[in-house]
């Protein structure tokens, strides 16, 4: 919501500028999520918790930046001429479920001429994000926003049968057409207003257009009421209809403010409009709410929010919020009467809050229990949170159910004879699609990519950290955390540099680059395969003699089974594993003091070779002044000999003690060839 600093102005007088209004207030937990620059007139973005609702109503907002100050709030004066006419002749109202509407209320203003509202309204309600309409239905919605009560206007002359007002629940199966020009069904779990035949307004919704107020309107009837907050929720949901009157009653409004918000909405119409106000208002008001008396203990205070507080400073907190405070004989204990505006002071704690919001959350000492030990992260932890945050640099976390169906299995073609098949059941599932703890990852983040790309959501790239449970001998089964990776489409476009399509290549060098953060420095990729991935493009990723994971293309027939028709690469990673391969990183390197070397290799390998072998090889041979080897051609087809590959590789040579010279390097490079030919049955070029 949208709050225009010029007329909060208009209810209490601060000196501040709008950015130090925002940050006071979100200090005192009504949260400012900017502060935008409207033609002049700075706009706060309210961002509410659901129980201070009540600061949806500018009049109470300003109540918190007077308390905040330590000024007064300006209420507006409402002064009514009223006719000689008597409401009671012109109105009856009737509840027949005061469950569900606790409070109705009802004025008459005729002779009314329909016309745009002024200029200074029509900016006050396009800077709070409404559309004006005309200066009887803008009326209702400037009030709305200045009083958190929402009024509606009926067009009188519209209203068929003996002008009465009836609010019960609807029939089912009942039609009626609201302002937006929707037909609703309705059932009989909502709340109508109707005039004795037939639905004019859902209550607390929407009015309907057999009574709007149009050009030809001369006579208003208003309405002010009070509308159950769980009903009103309930019939905005069921029929995928949200107002700013929905959205207040939801929250709860103020039952005692309805007159108030009447009244003042019957001066303003007769001021803009030129009506006359009937005399008298239609209240009926079933079970009269008393404002709330809670205790409150000065000595409790201290003791919840660790501070040193006299009972005159709590006091003092409280009266600043327009509470009004009683002493008892002993002092110790205060009687605190909070206003029907503020439903969400209920019991002792709700006031302290209040007295440490108003005191200064950042003036609370921060202490340690006493006799607390400070804890802190295991190295497995930090570890746990390092990767998550690296890898969430590059692509979004996921969070899906450990819980999944063993059809899953069957979908991402595990044989018969996987360990992984043998699933924990779950002795009351949810549901069939929930009936067994999950053996790995893979079914889970393809069932993310699948709802993605069936809302048309195209580059895809997720991760998820969570644990799978294998059964085993013992009672509980075995817990493994993992990390799997799935990515789907290509990079972004940019102005800069043309998309980067996410194949293997790409999700094996997101793997590559996490491990260099890990500080794991021995991990190989080698041609395998796996259930579910597809033959010739899936590699087993090994550190040392243990295998840590599997990265591949997801075979086409496990896409079929999740209705994707886009490539996915996916990766699975065994956390425990990795960890115990990492070696502590090295957060600052020097610069070499001498100069680097480079000398470039190119030869013919066996097709079936991978580079990995022919890299280790070079690292092997070249010994320590060996630095970086980097491959930077790979070629094959017209001009290669069949069954071999062209790749070309740069080594640089690098040496603390001095500047290395050929007859250093000459050595070392014949070895490497002659190393590549014995062992690889490479050729050079």
């Amino acid at each position: 919501m949208g709050v225009s600093t010029n007329w909060l102005k208009k209810y209490v007088d601060y000196t501040w500028s709008a950015e130090e209004l925002a940050h006071a207030l979100t200090m005192a937990g009504i949260a400012i999520e900017g502060v935008d620059d409207v033609d002049g007139d700075k706009i706060l973005d309210l961002d509410l918790t659901p129980n201070r609702g009540d600061c949806l109503g500018l009049i109470n907002l300003a109540r918190e930046v007077a308390a905040l100050t330590g000024t007064r709030v300006i209420l507006p004066e409402i002064k009514i001429r009223e006719s000689a006419d008597d409401i009671n002749s012109y109105i009856r109202v009737k509840i027949k479920d005061p469950d569900l509407c606790r409070r109705y209320a009802a004025r008459v203003v005729k002779n009314v001429k329909i016309a745009p509202s002024p200029e200074w309204m029509q900016e006050a309600l396009i800077h709070s994000g409404i559309r004006p309409i005309n200066n009887v239905v803008d009326v209702t919605n400037y009030v709305m926003l200045e009083t958190n009560q929402p009024l509606h206007a009926f067009d009188y002359s519209l209203l068929e049968g003996d002008k009465r007002i009836v609010v019960r629940r609807a029939m089912d199966g009942e039609q009626f057409t609201t302002l937006d020009d929707v037909e609703r069904h309705l059932g009989s779990s909502m709340l109508v207003i109707t005039d004795g035949t037939r639905p004019v307004a859902l209550a607390g919704i929407m009015g309907g257009q057999n009574t709007e107020i149009s050009e030809t309107t001369t006579t208003v009837l208003l309405e002010s009421a009070n509308f159950d907050p769980v009903n009103t929720r309930r019939t905005s949901r069921q029929l995928a209809l949200r107002s700013d009157s929905s959205i207040r009653f939801e929250k709860g409004v103020d039952i005692n403010g309805t007159i108030f918000a009447l009244d003042r909405a019957a001066q303003l119409i007769q001021e803009l409009a030129g009506g006359e106000v009937v005399s008298g208002v239609c209240d009926i008001y079933p079970h009269p709410q008393s404002p709330l008396t809670i205790s409150l203990r000065p000595k409790r205070v201290n003791e919840l929010l660790g501070t040193n507080l006299s009972t005159d400073d709590i006091i003092d907190y409280l009266q600043r919020l327009s509470l009004e405070v009683k002493k008892s004989e002993t002092n110790d204990t205060l009687q605190v009467v909070a206003p029907t505006y503020r439903p969400d002071l209920q019991i002792e704690e709700d006031l302290i809050e209040e007295v440490a919001r108003l005191h200064g959350y950042n003036l609370i000492p921060s202490q340690l229990p006493g006799g607390a030990s400070t804890g802190g992260l295991t190295p497995y932890q930090a570890f746990q949170v390092r990767t998550r945050n690296t890898i969430a640099s590059s692509m979004k976390e996921v969070i899906n159910y450990s819980f999944i169906n063993k059809e899953m299995f069957d979908h991402v073609m595990l044989p018969d004879d996987d360990y992984r098949r043998n699933a924990l059941a779950i002795a009351n599932p949810l549901s069939e699609e929930q009936g067994v703890m999950r053996t790995l990852l893979m079914p889970g983040l393809l069932n993310t990519i699948s709802r993605n790309l069936a809302r048309r959501n195209q580059n895809l790239a997720f991760f998820e950290m969570g644990s799978v449970f294998i059964p085993g001998q013992e009672k509980l089964p075995s817990e493994i955390l993992k990390l799997g990776v799935a990515v789907s489409g290509q990079s972004d476009i940019n102005w800069k540099v043309s998309p980067v399509e996410w194949d293997f290549f790409y999700l094996k060098g997101v793997v590559e680059d996490l491990f260099q953060q890990l500080g794991i420095r021995n991990a190989r990729f080698e041609a395998g395969t796996a259930p579910g991935f597809h033959p010739g493009r899936t590699a087993v990723i090994s550190c040392g003699e243990e295998e840590v994971g599997i990265l591949g293309e997801v075979h086409p027939q496990v896409l079929e089974n999740f209705d994707i028709r886009n490539r996915v690469i996916f990766t699975e990673l065994e956390l425990e594993k990795l960890y115990n391969h990492a070696t502590p990183r090295v957060m600052t390197e020097s610069i070499g003091r001498f100069p680097a070397i480079e000398r470039d290799l190119a030869v013919l390998l066996p097709i079936e070779v991978p580079a990995s072998k022919a890299v280790d090889t070079m690292r092997r041979v070249g010994g320590p002044f060996l630095h970086d080897v980097l491959i930077f051609d790979l070629f094959t087809g017209e001009g290669v000999a069949q069954g071999f590959k062209s790749m070309a590789f740069r080594l640089t040579f690098r040496s603390d003690e001095g500047t290395l010279i050929d007859e250093q390097i000459n050595p070392v490079m014949e070895e490497i060839i002659e190393q590549l030919e014995e062992k690889l049955a490479a050729k050079l070029r």
